[in-house]
């Protein structure tokens, strides 16, 4: 707990046997978290075994594969529903460090931000953290297109370490069920989160890319940015009452 906040740290999890642990037990060293879910969506590996046996794990297991996107919407109904006041997404794969949850939970329990993300950019931890070359480049190409598509200034949209207040989920919860299962749902949640006038504040982190680091091939990179494009697109149209999408209008 947190300023009598309820701290709930959720991890979509696939294949995250080899580096749960080690994530669940730099979770629980920064002494302020009330609960951990991890949802699995059908990892091929020993991944449910291994976070069950963990302490403060509530384990919930998907019994098809929905996707990262599908897999978070489980994450916050279920955070939610536990009665969490803050909800922290970490990625189990230990790409992202846990020891910046007591300064994400600050800013939200605060009052600064409803919202805070995560950025590698800011800081130049990308490079530093092994992000290939390709997908730094593609990543700021993009953030800049989507900046100006949405009116916005943030460093980055991609990352995976996230914060949200109950509040701000409330209020998305609808629009949230209709967002894609795949990983554009990350980038769907912030554009919605910017339709509806809340704000969004970030922290420098740094991040490690290695062999169990989870990471999407060259196609379907190419996939999800063209979708991020379509996203500000229609923000935009939107703005401009040209269009009324489902995204923004559901």
């Amino acid at each position: 707990m947190y300023s009598g906040k309820t701290i709930v740290v959720v991890m979509p999890a696939y294949n995250a046997a080899a580096t749960v642990a080690r994530t669940v037990a730099e979770v629980h060293e920064q002494g302020i978290v009330d609960k951990i879910i991890l949802v699995d969506d059908r990892s091929r590996d020993d991944t449910v075994k291994v976070a069950s046996a963990l302490p403060g794990v509530v384990v919930h297991a998907h019994e098809k594969n929905t996707g990262y996107g599908g897999n978070q919407k489980t994450c916050y109904r279920l955070a939610l529903e536990a009665g969490a006041d803050i909800v922290i997404m970490v990625h189990p794969d230990y790409q992202y460090t846990p020891k910046l949850i007591p300064a994400m939970a600050s800013i939200i329990a605060n009052g600064l931000h409803p919202c805070v993300l995560a950025s590698r950019i800011l800081g130049g931890y990308a490079l530093q953290g092994g992000m290939p070359a390709w997908k730094y480049v593609a990543n700021r190409v993009l953030t800049a297109a989507e900046n100006l598509l949405l009116g916005a200034k943030l460093s980055e949209y991609h990352t995976g370490y996230r914060a949200f207040s109950r509040e701000l989920l409330k209020h998305l919860e609808p629009s949230l069920a209709g967002n894609s299962n795949d990983f554009v749902f990350d980038n769907q949640m912030l554009a919605q989160i910017f339709w509806h006038g809340f704000t969004i504040g970030e922290v420098s982190c740094p991040t490690k890319y290695f062999k169990e680091a989870s990471s999407i091939n060259f196609r379907r990179s190419c996939q999800y940015g063209l979708g991020c494009l379509n996203v500000g697109l229609q923000f935009r149209l939107a703005r401009m009452r040209l269009v009324r999408p489902k995204l923004f209008f559901s």
